[in-house]
């Protein structure tokens, strides 16, 4: 195992034991809100806390990116970590065990290491570029489905709003699947297309710490990646399919079907 995984390893089931500790006493959680259904606790914080600690402990001259307190370091360093200490807040402080810890490497741009942790489940998933991804130490592949009306898929996407950004325009992917779930945690989702739990998953507005370690694990499992224009723009977009080959070309033709003579 490469030593820069084994580290954020290390970080991340750190960062799961201060999770796991803090959601057996739920009532006496602090909570504040960024943003219309986006909140955030001191377990967040913590959490990232920890993370970094461990990181920098390791290798003092990377960069450092986090959900909750951005960038630390160098913007122009080689190595710079993406770290989402806990991914899915909002089930989290419902006491709904379904949330994760994302920790990712780049180097010069591109994602070399990934570990998405589930600490309720105790569940690890971890990739690196060129070997695989594995789940607890088994290594898995994304689903052999072939035929979009049975696949199952996730997603992150508006209630409503305009045909671009709402979730209208893709009533007709969810229609041809054989069901959505919405699952609350980015994340967990990617890592579960990796394995195959889920055949595809669609999201919107996402951001670099819910895409980063997710889009290696679908790569390194045989998956495709790439934005709704099927290029691959989905790290500045924030738009993203990712899915096993046939049902990504499934789910790319119905977002954008042919224009009628």
């Amino acid at each position: 195992m490469h030593p820069m995984l084994n580290i954020a390893i290390k970080a991340a089931r750190r960062a799961g034991t201060i999770i796991n500790r803090a959601s057996m006493d739920l009532e006496r959680l602090s909570v504040a809100r960024k943003g219309p259904r986006d909140y955030v606790t001191e377990v967040d914080r913590a959490a990232e806390e920890s993370i970094v600690e461990t990181l920098h402990a390791a290798y003092p001259d990377h960069a450092v990116l986090g959900e909750e307190f951005g960038l630390q370091g160098p913007d122009q360093a080689e190595f710079q970590w993406i770290i989402d200490p806990l991914d899915g807040t909002t089930n989290f402080i419902h006491g709904l065990p379904n949330y994760a810890v994302s920790i990712a490497l780049t180097q010069r741009g591109q994602v070399t290491q990934a570990v998405i942790y589930d600490p309720s489940r105790n569940e690890l998933f971890t990739a690196s570029r060129g070997s695989g991804t594995f789940l607890n130490d088994r290594r898995v592949r994304v689903s052999g489905r072939t035929r979009y009306h049975d696949a199952l898929l996730g997603a992150h996407w508006p209630n409503a709003g305009d045909p671009e950004t709402g979730s209208q325009r893709f009533r007709q992917m969810a229609e041809g699947a054989t069901g959505v779930r919405r699952l609350g945690s980015t994340v967990l989702d990617l890592a579960y297309v990796a394995t195959g739990r889920l055949d595809g998953f669609c999201g919107v507005g996402l951001k670099p710490w819910d895409l980063a370690a997710g889009s290696l694990m679908v790569l390194e499992a045989g998956g495709l990646v790439a934005d709704f224009d099927g290029e691959q723009g989905w790290m500045d977009s924030g738009n993203v399919l990712a899915a096993s080959p046939k049902i990504f070309t499934q789910m790319l033709a119905t977002l954008n079907p042919p224009s009628a003579a």
